[in-house]
C-alpha cells in the first residue's frame, strides 16, 4: 500500500483510484500551496500575446451576458481593449513554458505519462467565466491566485444538448449538488462528464492539469497513415475456392467471413499496428513549443561530468516505453528511440519522471553518445547545478 498524498487529502492513490477516479469529485484544501505565486496575472496576459502560444480570450456581452464570444490566438494587444466586464483569457500548455509548473506533474505519479494532457492556466477579472459545460477529461483545477466559487452538477454525455449559436458548449442549466470556492493552493478534481461552472471571485489564476484518454477515431487515423506506407499491403488478397456460381449482387457469408478475417488477422499480429499505437501516444500535443536545441557533441559533455548538472526530461516533451518480447521499446513525440543497451535502465528512469546527476556512471561513451543525441533532439535537457 502507498503512503498517503497531501494532494489527495492525505488518502493514498489506491483509495482515490478506486473511490474517486472517474466517479466522483474530490475537493482538497491547501492540497498544492506550492503553486502560488509561480506566475502572476501579468505574466499571463503577456504570454497570451506571444506568436507561438495557444490561448483564447472568451468574452461575455455586457449587455447580453448570454451572448459569448471566443478570439482564438494569435492574440494582439487591440483585443483587450475595450473589454467587457466579463472576461477569460486561456493559456494552454503553461507548462511547457514554466519548468517549476512542469515539476508539478510529479504530484501525480500514480497517473500514467501518456495519459497527460496539459496544463491550462486561465485568468479572470471578478466575475469571468467559461460558463456551464462538461469535459470528456479528467481535470485537477487548482487555485493559483485569487478566489474562484465552483458548482458542479449532473453528469452528462454525448447526447446532452447545448445552448444553441454559441461559439462555446454550454450547458442550459445545471443541477447543482456542490457549491465551494477554492483559495490559493485549493484543488477540486473532476470526472469525466461532471458538469461544472467556475466563477471568478476576485482576480484569479486557476490550472487544470488535464489527463485525456485518446479517442477511437484519431488512433484509426495514425493507424491507417502507418498501413499506408506499406506497399506490400496493396497486393490484392487471394480470392477464396469457388466450387459453384453465385448472385452477382451477393457478398455471402463465406466471403465476407473471409475479407474481414484477412483484416482482423493482419491487425493482430502486424508490427505497423503496435507502432502506430506506440507514435500517437507519444506525440506532443503542441510540437512548436519544444525548444530548439543547441547541438552538442559526446565529448563535450565529459567537460561537465561531476559538476552539479542535471539530466531530465524536457517539459514539452513525452517519453514513453514498453517490454515487447523481452525487448526494451522507446517512443517519443510519435517516433521510437534507440539507445544502447547500456542506458536503457537509466532512460526508463528519466521516462518515469526521475532526473539523473550528471557523474561517472554516465560516463562511457555510448551512454555519451546517446545522451548527446537525446538532447539535440530535445527529448532530453541538462539542468545547470544551483
Amino acid at each position: 500500500m502507498s503512503q498517503p498524498l497531501t494532494v489527495l487529502g492525505g488518502i493514498t492513490a489506491e483509495q482515490f483510484l478506486t473511490e474517486y477516479w472517474q466517479k466522483k469529485p474530490l475537493l482538497v484544501r491547501n492540497a498544492m500551496p506550492e503553486i502560488i505565486g509561480l506566475i502572476e496575472p501579468d505574466d499571463v496576459r503577456e504570454l497570451a500575446l506571444e506568436e507561438q502560444v495557444s490561448a483564447r480570450l472568451i468574452r461575455q456581452k455586457n449587455k447580453k451576458p448570454n451572448e459569448w464570444h471566443v478570439k482564438s490566438s494569435p492574440l494582439t494587444k487591440g483585443d483587450f481593449q475595450k473589454l467587457p466586464n466579463l472576461w477569460t483569457i486561456l493559456v494552454q500548455a503553461i507548462d511547457h513554458y514554466s519548468f517549476d509548473i512542469s515539476e508539478l506533474w510529479k504530484k501525480f505519479p500514480f497517473i500514467p505519462q501518456w495519459r497527460r494532457d496539459d496544463i491550462m492556466v486561465s485568468y479572470a477579472p471578478k466575475g469571468g467565466s467559461v460558463g456551464k459545460h462538461f469535459d470528456f477529461y479528467d481535470v485537477f483545477l487548482v487555485q493559483g491566485h485569487g478566489h474562484r466559487r465552483w458548482q458542479l452538477g449532473q453528469m452528462c454525455d454525448e447526447s446532452t444538448e447545448f445552448v444553441p449559436d454559441q461559439p462555446l458548449k454550454l450547458l442550459p442549466e445545471m443541477d447543482v449538488h456542490f457549491d465551494e470556492v477554492l483559495a490559493p493552493g485549493d484543488l477540486l478534481y473532476v470526472p469525466p462528464g461532471l458538469s461544472h461552472y467556475g466563477v471568478a471571485e476576485d482576480e484569479c489564476l486557476t490550472f487544470s492539469f488535464g489527463f485525456r484518454m485518446p479517442n477511437l477515431a484519431h488512433m484509426m487515423d495514425r493507424i491507417s497513415d502507418q498501413f499506408a506506407e506499406n506497399s506490400l499491403l496493396k497486393n490484392p488478397l487471394l480470392d477464396i475456392p469457388r466450387q459453384q456460381a453465385t448472385a452477382i449482387g451477393e457478398i455471402n457469408h463465406t466471403e465476407f467471413s473471409y475479407l474481414k478475417n484477412q483484416l482482423l488477422d493482419y491487425l493482430c499480429q502486424a508490427p505497423e499496428f503496435d507502432a502506430a499505437i506506440m507514435a500517437y501516444m507519444s506525440e506532443v500535443k503542441y510540437p512548436d513549443n519544444i525548444p530548439e536545441p543547441e547541438e552538442i557533441e559526446a565529448n563535450e559533455l565529459i567537460e561537465i561530468i561531476g559538476t552539479g548538472y542535471e539530466l531530465m526530461l524536457e517539459p514539452a516533451m513525452k517519453l514513453l516505453y514498453r517490454q515487447h518480447n523481452g525487448v526494451l521499446e522507446f517512443w517519443a513525440n510519435g517516433e521510437p528511440v534507440c539507445v544502447s543497451e547500456a542506458f536503457e535502465k537509466q532512460l526508463q528512469q528519466l521516462a518515469n519522471g526521475e532526473s539523473l546527476i550528471f557523474d561517472e556512471q554516465l560516463n562511457h561513451i555510448e551512454i555519451l553518445e546517446d545522451i548527446a543525441q537525446l538532447l539535440n533532439d530535445g527529448i532530453l535537457m541538462l539542468l545547470p547545478p544551483n
